[in-house]
């Protein structure tokens, strides 16, 4: 046993090799229980806390990978033996190559989280948020990888500079073929991100309008009101006027009724008390004005406007319907009528002497 433990391999006796590999086995033992131990503490920890350190920390050690350990333990076993030149310098960019590729999980653990908590924070009621951050996260971890994986070929002693002039050419020729989806695309993420509009909201976009069924990476689809699903190109849609009527806190009502030239002056001064007093009876109404505003062809105008608190157009319709009924009653008990349109031919009378012929 002793003459095993005494012969030379690569320099090195048996002895120091076992030992070498029992501080391999030792280092990756307790590195393994460590993660363990802190993953533990920071998820217990995380469920006490509102902060977002200890849940970054926890997601970044339970996406430690065991051949990462593995590698840092053999690479810290090595370190007792004496290694051909070579050798070692393989070691050395094994280890680096570990930690970029250990650095890769962790870059996209992080993107994740962040993405993820902001996404959560900011858009938690918002279902097209869904579909970017899916987009957001594809690109972003499209980068990192391609940013590591260049890394990894330049510890490799891989010429990564033609590669990287060729990607560039290779992206520059892609992005000019693609010239239209790709403003379609980041128009979807200014859609999402920036919320002009969010799925359910009533929008007009020129003379087309409808409610927001989809917002998808290329076009965005509204349900019109006569049924028929309307398509607009993402980047067409942000360049148009867009009115987003979800988004108003109150509606205005404005309605003109005409009474007739028979109305008395003592009438027409009391019309827009009778009005007021009318709208200010239903819940979430407010008042702003009433006037005698134009004498029209055949009828005196009054001109009537008051905001609706609930700007949704179900209440709208049934609060100003009630409020036409009510004018329509009040009006009847006052005596005072409506206008139609009607025409009054005065004849004048032939004067004497005037030839009947």
């Amino acid at each position: 046993m002793g003459d095993f433990l005494n012969q030379s391999f690569l320099g090195n006796t048996a002895l120091e090799w076992i030992i070498a590999l029992g501080a391999a086995v030792v280092v990756w033992v307790a590195v393994r229980i460590a993660v363990s131990v802190m993953l533990g503490r920071m998820r217990a920890l995380a469920a006490k806390t509102e902060t977002d350190v200890d849940d970054l920390v926890a997601e970044l050690l339970e996406k430690t990978k065991g051949l990462f350990v593995a590698v840092v333990a053999f690479y810290a076993g090595a370190r007792s033996l004496t290694l051909p030149a070579e050798i070692d310098d393989l070691m050395s960019r094994l280890v680096v190559l570990g930690f970029i590729v250990q650095g890769a999980f962790w870059a996209n653990g992080i993107v994740n989280y962040v993405l993820g908590s902001w996404a959560k924070k900011k858009f938690e009621a918002d279902p097209t948020i869904t579909t970017a951050l899916g987009s957001v996260g594809f690109l972003v971890r499209l980068a990192v990888w391609a940013t590591f994986g260049m890394l990894a070929l330049d510890n490799l002693g891989i010429d990564i500079g033609p590669m990287i002039a060729g990607l560039g050419i290779g992206g520059l020729a892609l992005g000019l073929a693609l010239q239209g989806t790709l403003s379609d695309l980041f128009a979807s993420f200014s859609i999402v991100f920036d919320r002009p509009f969010t799925v359910g909201d009533y929008i007009q976009v020129g003379s087309l309008a409808g409610t927001v069924e989809q917002v998808g990476l290329k076009t965005t689809r509204v349900k019109s009101l006569t049924g028929e699903q309307l398509v607009f190109s993402n980047a067409d849609l942000l360049g148009s006027r867009i009115q987003n009527f979800q988004r108003r806190n109150e509606r205005r009502c404005a309605f003109t009724l005409g009474v007739t030239y028979d109305t008395s002056a003592d009438q027409l001064e009391r019309i827009p008390g009778l009005i007021q007093e009318i709208v200010e009876e239903h819940e979430h109404t407010e008042f702003d004005r009433c006037f005698f505003m134009t004498f029209g062809d055949s009828a005196l105008n009054i001109e009537t406007v008051y905001f609706l608190q609930v700007p949704d157009f179900a209440t709208y319709g049934a609060t100003h319907h009630a409020i036409n009924i009510a004018i329509f009653r009040r009006f009847a008990e006052e005596g005072i009528e409506f206008a139609y349109p009607t025409q009054t031919i005065h004849v004048e009378g032939l004067g004497k002497g005037a030839d009947r012929d």
